[in-house]
């Protein structure tokens, strides 16, 4: 190449150099104008190339935290100060958790991870807020809804007791575990638990009012519901097994078979009679018992522990015999007798009416209570049908045996009334002799509608025996024979014709009453109130009257002050006390004084 060329080239390259380059405003103005960008210039922010950006964000990714989700993340413990814990999340700050929402954990320490949640972006003074409870509490809720729908185990740390069972911290949420969720037998001891840790499955979630219910029994069940099925499908009637006492009722025993429960009732605990289960068995026993019956499920099982005995009437004295004395305890009273146990599972029934010789029927609560002990005679004895009767009253000699020689018939006795009827008074004279007083032998004097007018039960009366029937062991006695009869003297004191003065007491129907005495109460027909100037004795006027008729029998006595002036009146009280004389078998009445008045009236008027 020339040096003139070499020039040439050097020239061009020079003024290459130093021409200025032309930008992309000049080459194309309007497209420029087009596509700048007025807010970066006007913020004064300085274009950057795309690959930059990229980076950047890139970086950004991989570095920083989006603060605008509320989603939990890892962050690390970079200080702990005296109150807080300063928590790096990769933000632009560091946040400042305070040490109280670290108490479940009083290790934490510099350089260990920890949950958190962005709880205030930027406070007053551009500090980043975060919270490690609220992040447990996310966490803890999607922890528990993923063991709900998985059926995953957990494990619980038991805190306390509560109305109806425990509460559990699950994942530092508080659920609520059932007393009868924690075990498959009830519980005695909820305080046991208390402080324990324990495995549970997440059986219920409200999410409404955020709650959530544990159950430690549905994992013990899981594993016995095969024990169950195996122990069920061998079940057969007469088996003996080993069981455990689970729970015990006022009517039975529940036993744990190993996983499936039977019920011993409370007649098939003892060959004795039992008040209460408990007498027999205490909770957590381990007992030996047999199969009596199930149904066809095999679902209610019901089992027996006497039956593992002999029965007690097998054992029984094969000497013991009718009339022989024995002795027990009374272990049950009813209205009709007392039930004693001579032995152990052998019983006999003491009826009231064997109770005693009385024929008057009282309650057996009047003669033995629970719990005594008595002697009785043997009265009937069934060894196939396991029956035995006895007596009390046998051991005492019968009353009746010599009773023509203590009440023979005239002798006078003290008795206490017993009980009424509408007939008479029942008398006992001693333990098993009791009569009978009618109504009619108790006063001499007194009209008696019912013996309750008379005396009260529990009152003591003096009687006399009137009959006695030593067969039929009935005894008839009266009140009034201790007494003299004063219709004795009365009938001579106010017999037919005597005359006494006397006030008129009452008006009654077809006539009027005068009292003379306590006992005699005179009746006067109206027309014999009639006095000799035509008026009639008005009540309380005094006045002279005439016995027209008295009846000792029938305590009836008739009295007349017309027949004091009229002949006729008098003349037939002549006759009337004529016939009462002549034969006390036909007494005149006042029937009777009433014809003849009445005849003797038609008389006279047809012979005017």
């Amino acid at each position: 190449m020339s040096e003139e060329t070499k020039n040439t080239d050097v020239q061009e390259v020079e003024t290459k150099k130093a021409a200025p380059a032309v930008s992309p405003q000049q080459e194309n103005p309007e497209q420029f104008l087009k596509e700048f960008n007025w807010h970066n210039y006007e913020e004064g922010i300085d274009p950057i190339a795309d690959s930059k950006l990229e980076e950047f964000e890139k970086l950004v990714a991989e570095n920083f935290v989006d603060t605008l989700n509320d989603e939990v993340v890892d962050g690390t413990v970079i200080n702990i100060t005296d109150r807080d814990a300063i928590i790096d999340i990769n933000a632009k700050s560091e946040g400042v958790i305070s040490l109280n929402e670290f108490r479940y954990n009083p290790d934490l320490k510099v350089g260990d991870k920890v949950e958190v949640l962005i709880d205030v972006r930027e406070d007053a003074t551009g500090q980043l807020i975060l919270s490690h409870r609220k992040a447990r509490v996310i966490k803890a809720w999607d922890r528990v809804n993923a063991a709900h729908d998985t059926g995953e185990i957990v494990n619980g740390f038991v805190k306390c007791r509560t109305k109806g069972g425990m509460i559990v911290d699950v994942f530092g949420i508080e659920a609520f575990l059932p007393g009868s969720q924690i075990d498959v037998k009830p519980i005695r001891d909820y305080d046991a638990y208390v402080g324990k840790t324990m495995e549970f499955k997440v059986v219920k979630i409200n999410h409404e009012f955020k709650n959530v219910v544990v159950s430690h029994k549905a994992l013990i069940e899981a594993d016995i519901e095969e024990q169950k099925k195996e122990i069920i499908g061998q079940l057969e009637k007469g088996q003996v097994l080993e069981g455990t006492v689970k729970n015990i009722t006022s009517y039975g025993v529940f036993v744990d078979l190993g996983g499936v429960d039977g019920l011993i009732h409370i007649t098939d605990l003892s060959w004795s009679r039992i008040n209460h289960p408990n007498e027999i068995v205490e909770l957590d026993q381990k007992l030996n018992v047999v199969i009596l019956d199930f149904d066809e499920a095999k679902t209610r099982i019901q089992l027996g522990l006497k039956q593992l005995k002999p029965h007690p009437w097998e054992a029984l004295d094969k000497e013991l015999k009718v009339g022989d004395k024995v002795k027990g305890k009374v272990v049950v009273i009813a209205d009709y007798g007392a039930f004693i146990e001579v032995e152990e599972g052998v019983e006999g029934l003491i009826h009231v009416s064997e109770m005693s010789w009385s024929t008057h029927l009282r309650s057996a609560q009047d003669f033995v209570k629970v719990g005594d002990q008595v002697e009785a005679v043997i009265l009937t004895l069934d060894r196939e049908e396991r029956k035995m009767s006895l007596g009390i009253k046998q051991l005492t000699p019968d009353p009746w045996t010599d009773i023509t020689s203590k009440y023979p018939v005239g002798s006078r006795h003290s008795g206490i009334v017993r009980n009424f009827t509408n007939f008479g008074v029942f008398v006992e004279l001693e333990e098993g002799i009791d009569g009978l007083i009618y109504i009619s032998d108790l006063s001499w004097t007194k009209k008696i509608k019912h013996p309750s007018d008379f005396t009260n039960v529990g009152d003591t009366l003096d009687v006399v025996v009137l009959e006695l029937d030593v067969e039929g062991r009935k005894l008839s006695l009266g009140h009034k024979q201790t007494e003299d009869n004063p219709w004795d003297k009365y009938e001579t004191e106010f017999g037919v014709g005597t005359k006494h003065t006397a006030k008129i007491a009452d008006i009654v129907d077809k006539g009027a009453t005068i009292e003379f005495n306590d006992d005699i109460v005179a009746f006067v027909p109206s027309r014999h109130l009639e006095k000799e100037d035509g008026s009639k004795i008005n009540k309380g006027e005094e006045a002279e009257f005439q016995i027209i008729e008295f009846s000792k029998e029938f305590k009836r006595v008739v009295a007349s002050h017309t027949a004091l002036f009229r002949a006729e009146e008098a003349k037939i009280v002549k006759q009337a006390a004529k016939k009462a004389a002549a034969s006390s078998a036909e007494k005149t009445t006042l029937g009777d004084i009433d014809a003849l008045a009445d005849l003797k009236a038609k008389m006279e008027k047809g012979g005017k």
